[in-house]
């Protein structure tokens, strides 16, 4: 019996080879088990301008961020303020004990009551000289004398009212006011602690109206996006003119929109970034000052790009790839696999966009639906074509030889 077994096994093998032989390719194709061939939906690829957003991730920043120091030394005598709460110019802030400026001012008003006595008695003495060396019945070195001590004691006088002056501003600075209107900050300084003319650091004020954004494009970015600009494939608009959403943490989208208000056009040597900033209306305060954002800019264009949606695209080995519509040696329609380079994200009209960079062409055939159950070289059913990719604002190209393509706007 076992003999037999071995004998008869190669047999039924290749009867088994000689029946999946006769099925030929197209049969073999149709699907494992028999699967009939897959429905897909196609859109013919053709080139189109697409508006496309930007997207980084940014931080706030107040408008106008004031540290307020000491401006004379002493002890801190008391906090007006309630930490964190929005405070007004002007408003005091901090009491620094004021009772050793009061007494340097009252002494300096006493030197000015004395300077003011001397002036006086120089002027009498000059007064009664001066007649009397006109009827030479003194020397002239007498009166000469007699007018310079008077110009000293003048001089004297504005000496200690300049001192008063001086002493009564340091007296002053002893009640800490809020340079600017804001949001302030915790008090570095309690009451009770030292602090120092021009140094101690009290608190800060943060002006969040408008609050800023700030932002970084990266070194390659920016290259590319140039080298788009030079080869007439994208337009970016005038003077930084986007149109700037602001992204809470949460996904949710800020209500306000705001502007571009600075572009660097040096990179930071120690990011490899440039630097932009975004100018945003808080009048409300919803924004505080330190929160981490997503800043998407909008405004600029995708000229003659061509488009798939993001349905279409899948990942394998050698990277993103699409399926297109071809057709195989018998004239029936297969999927065949396309590798791909993809680009920008466009939110289109009706779906999200994958703009192409390369790996397609203009009237090409692309899978857009089905695609889960498609295999390389696998039948194909077309059961009717998408409409083409366009979004908001999107139009076609130009057919060549009608006309010349509107010149990209230089980035600032």
């Amino acid at each position: 019996m076992r003999i037999a077994f071995l004998i008869h096994r190669p047999a039924a093998a290749l009867a088994l080879a000689a029946a999946l032989a006769a099925c030929g390719p197209s049969q073999q194709h149709a699907g494992f088990s028999g699967f009939p061939p897959a429905e897909v939906t196609t859109q013919v690829i053709a080139p189109h301008n697409f508006p496309i957003a930007f997207e980084y991730v940014g931080q706030t920043l107040g408008s106008k961020d004031v540290e307020v120091r000491a401006r004379v030394t002493g002890i801190i005598e008391k906090r007006l303020y309630r930490e964190g709460a929005p405070v007004k110019a002007g408003q005091p802030l901090f009491t620094i004990d004021p009772k050793p400026y009061a007494a340097q001012v009252a002494q300096a008003q006493a030197d000015l009551v004395k300077a003011e006595a001397q002036k006086a008695q120089a002027d009498r003495e000059r007064a009664r000289l001066g007649p009397l060396a006109e009827r030479k019945a003194i020397g002239q070195k007498e009166a000469d004398d007699a007018t310079s001590n008077a110009e000293l004691a003048a001089a004297s006088v504005q000496s200690a009212r300049a001192k008063l002056d001086e002493l009564k501003l340091n007296w002053g600075y002893t009640n800490v006011v809020a340079p600017i209107s804001g949001l302030s900050s915790r008090a570095m300084k309690s009451e009770g602690s030292l602090a120092t003319a021009n140094d101690t650091l009290l608190t800060v004020i943060s002006q969040t109206d408008p609050i800023w954004v700030g932002f970084s494009v990266s070194e390659n970015e920016q290259l590319r996006l140039s080298r788009a600009v030079a080869a007439g494939t994208l337009a970016l608009p005038k003077d930084n003119a986007y149109d700037v959403t602001i992204k809470l943490s949460d996904g949710s989208v800020f209500p306000r929109r705001g502007r571009i208000n600075f572009a660097d056009t040096r990179v930071n040597p120690s990011t490899g970034t440039y630097e932009m900033r975004a100018e945003v209306v808080n009048n409300d305060a919803a924004l505080k000052p330190g929160q981490f954002v997503r800043v998407v800019l909008r405004g600029a264009e995708r000229k003659n790009a061509l488009a798939v949606p993001q349905v279409a695209v899948l990942d394998g080995p050698q990277g993103k790839f699409v399926y297109v519509a071809a057709k195989n040696k018998d004239g029936k329609d297969i999927a065949q696999p396309q590798t791909i380079v993809v680009g920008d994200w466009v939110d289109a009209d009706g779906g999200n966009l994958f703009v192409i960079d390369s790996g397609l062409k203009a009237g090409d055939t692309v899978i857009v639906n089905g695609v889960a159950r498609l295999q390389p070289g696998g039948p194909i059913k077309l059961a009717g074509a998408a409409p083409p990719a366009s979004g908001p604002g999107a139009s076609p190209a130009p057919a060549a030889g009608t006309g010349k393509s509107p010149q990209p706007a230089a980035q600032k």
